[in-house]
């Protein structure tokens, strides 16, 4: 699967390997010049309106109507704030050590997130029986995701998604990755979904499950045949669309995202650290063992403590140091670390989802 295919989610889009809310990651947003988006300023030689139009041009080229580039390009300014949040960066400089995994869990897995993906369970149950069927994936990690990403459908983003991906592809950090990102905005638009609808977040994510343009265009699905993938409205689209993207990643069906583990008296994690190569997200994967079979770390005393087959492989973790809670991670879990390059994310929408089950 190529890099691109790879970069779904926001999340997964940005290289974020801490968790995007709470006191574990804290937003550093970086001061713009003075008149910064004004007409004078320049990226790269080019004024905002001028790069719009190389942009307008490429649309152009990708088959996108001349009404659309219009409707969907009028009035556009660059977004100083989208440039910030973009500069931002997590506290704490790399190799800082790791916030405790614990109080993470405790407020993403709370008693409403868990109560509401119980709801949408028990109202969709007819939905999540056939999704379950097509795609193999559980429902309750659809679901879960659903909720860590927007709460259940509660707050989707109000940014306009044109403004944000054209001030991004301007600035130009990552200008091929956002300008193809406005492009496929912009074929969405040409489908028929008006500018109005297409607001999300400030770099370009929307909708229930925060699809990225490219993920929408290949993954979106028309789950109760309307004729329309409408993941901002109907409950339907946005988990169909949500398990169709885990099995693309890969889900194995039959198998968990990882179970609880008890470790014996002693045992050393890191006399069995990983030597996975992850240049993307790297410090997310060294926190993880190597991968065994659960049958060779029986052998070795550790305890699963749930259902998990003998041959399934499975790496330890044991975030929060000796002593405390551990697991055995299938190659499930890392399926959900493509949504969001995080272990706090991981962990929490796997726990989130068990508790769903319940």
């Amino acid at each position: 699967m190529s890099l691109r295919s790879h970069i779904l989610t926001l999340s997964s889009f940005l290289g974020l390997c801490a968790p995007l809310t709470g006191a574990v990651a804290q937003e550093v947003v970086q001061p713009l010049p003075a008149g910064y988006g004004t007409a004078e300023t320049t990226v790269d030689g080019l004024s905002f309106p001028a790069y719009l139009q190389l942009l307008a041009a490429r649309a152009r080229a990708e088959g996108v109507s001349e009404a659309t580039i219009a409707s969907m390009t009028s009035g556009l300014t660059p977004n100083s704030r989208v440039v910030s949040l973009d500069r931002a960066q997590p506290a704490g400089p790399p190799g800082s050590g790791f916030s405790p995994l614990a109080p993470y869990i405790a407020t993403h897995v709370d008693r409403n997130r868990i109560a509401g993906g119980q709801r949408v369970f028990a109202a969709a149950a007819d939905t999540v029986r056939r999704v379950e069927q097509q795609y193999g994936v559980p429902a309750q990690i659809v679901i879960a995701i659903w909720g860590h990403e927007t709460n259940y459908g509660g707050y989707k983003g109000d940014f306009d998604l044109s403004r944000s991906l054209a001030t991004l592809a301007w600035e130009g950090r990552r200008r091929e990755l956002f300008a193809a990102e406005f492009v496929d905005l912009l074929k969405i638009a040409d489908s028929g979904v008006s500018r109005d609808t297409l607001k999300g977040s400030w770099a370009g994510a929307f909708g229930n499950p925060q699809f990225l343009p490219s993920v929408y265009l290949r993954l979106a699905v028309d789950g109760d045949g309307d004729g329309r993938k409408d993941i901002w409205n109907s409950r339907t689209d946005t988990l169909y669309s949500i398990a169709n993207y885990f099995r693309d990643a890969g889900w194995r069906p039959g198998q968990p995202w990882g179970v609880a583990a008890q470790l014996p008296p002693g045992f050393n994690v890191d006399a069995y650290k990983g030597e996975l190569n992850a240049p993307v997200c790297p410090r997310v994967h060294e926190r993880h063992s190597q991968w065994k079979t659960v049958r060779e770390w029986k052998q070795l005393g550790v305890t699963p403590l749930a259902p998990i087959g003998d041959d399934v492989m499975a790496s330890v973790f044991q975030p929060d140091g000796p002593g405390t809670k551990s697991w055995l991670l299938t190659g499930n879990y890392r399926v959900i670390l493509e949504y969001n390059c995080s272990n706090y994310y991981a962990m929490s929408v796997g726990l989130l989802a068990d508790e769903i089950a319940k």
